[in-house]
């Protein structure tokens, strides 16, 4: 998820955005855990924001490990792994930010990979549905370990593989144009200034590589796989991108080959959008993309379950462990699951086996 994004474009904002300045801490080079800025005050998570809005702010506040957030999620039977011939079974694994060693002790609870990380599932079928990086102490070595095991699935009859998140763009954006101002629509920004406001680690960026950039800008934003449409991001913008999946992943890459900073940062800023499948309305969103691309499910991250169900940690004081986020989320009628179970804020990293029966 990426702080400073909102809904969709059906709302209207209710303050103005004016030139950003990076605040002092994004320069610290630890995970990012901060609560607000000194000074600042969070705004609520049910802000609206226009069409104009870009993520250039902070408005989503950080739960710390101190809070608490108790979340009631649907109960989800996970079926027996698949013995017969044909394709294995699919899983899909929710926003990392650079939790390694989370990622790894849960794919390894599912059966994923072995003691020494290594695919040890067969033909299992394994998605992830992205943001890698930023936030955590290991973004790289979460990219690296998910290009290894995609060559590892494969040789083993099954596969690993991604899609687009907004922090990827981030990323990328923050490598390629640094410092050059972008038209926001509300002031002046760069990658530089919002990835660093939003987790970015120095010491990603220092491991970063040719090969890294290029797998990014390489990945698929959406794609259907046994009636699931998986997606990174809760927003209908991916609809302005195309009419089928085909269509909307060459726009995207596309996007991003043509190296133009303005439209890489448009592209951006439409995939921090988040909420369009809750509240009222949410399901007819969420039938807008499946209708167009297909699928009887939507599958995506982004949006922290304890935020989707309106959760903003505890003001009492108590010492608690955290959010307690037990599985994936299913809401909109039962027609959206939501992925990202919350690990930058001591929530769970989820990896959920599909289909889920609710």
């Amino acid at each position: 998820m990426t702080q400073g994004a909102g809904q969709g474009p059906e709302t209207e904002r209710t303050a103005t955005l004016r030139d950003f300045r990076v605040p002092a801490y994004v320069h610290e080079t630890g995970p990012y855990a901060h609560s607000t800025h000194p000074g600042d005050v969070a705004p609520r998570v049910d802000e609206t924001y226009p069409e104009g809005y870009t993520p250039t702010q902070r408005d989503l506040p950080v739960i710390n490990r101190g809070d608490t957030v108790q979340v009631q999620v649907e109960p989800a039977s996970v079926p027996a792994q698949q013995t017969t011939a044909g394709p294995g079974p699919l899983f899909v694994v929710g926003d990392v930010h650079g939790y390694l060693d989370e990622l790894t002790a849960a794919l390894q609870e599912k059966g994923l990979v072995d003691s020494a990380g290594s695919w040890c599932a067969g033909t299992a079928r394994l998605w992830f549905l992205g943001d890698f990086t930023d936030r955590g102490p290991d973004g790289i070595g979460v990219i690296d370990l998910v290009m290894r095991l995609s060559a590892e699935a494969a040789a083993a009859g099954g596969y690993c593989k991604a899609l687009m998140g907004n922090h990827e763009l981030l990323l990328l954006g923050a490598k390629r144009f640094g410092d050059t101002p972008v038209n926001s629509g509300a002031g002046t920004a760069t990658f530089q200034a919002a990835w660093l406001l939003n987790g970015g680690q120095k010491t990603d960026m220092d491991r970063l590589q040719d090969h890294h950039l290029q797998w990014m800008s390489r990945l698929d934003a959406v794609e259907e796989v046994d009636g699931h449409l998986l997606v990174h991001s809760d927003t209908t913008a991916y609809l302005d991108y195309g009419r089928s999946i085909e269509e909307v992943n060459d726009t995207v890459r596309e996007t991003i080959t043509r190296n133009d900073a303005d439209e890489v940062w448009d592209l951006f800023r439409k995939f921090t959008k988040r909420f369009s499948f809750r509240d009222e309305g949410g399901a007819d969103h969420v039938r807008s993309l499946l209708d167009m691309y297909g699928g009887t499910r939507i599958v995506h991250g982004h949006s922290p379950i304890p935020y989707l169900l309106g959760e903003v940690g505890s003001e009492d004081g108590e010492d608690r462990s955290g959010p307690q986020v037990a599985g994936p989320h299913v809401y909109a009628d039962g027609l959206a699951i939501a992925m990202d179970g919350g690990v930058t804020m001591a929530g769970k990293l989820l990896v959920q086996q599909l289909p889920l029966t609710v």
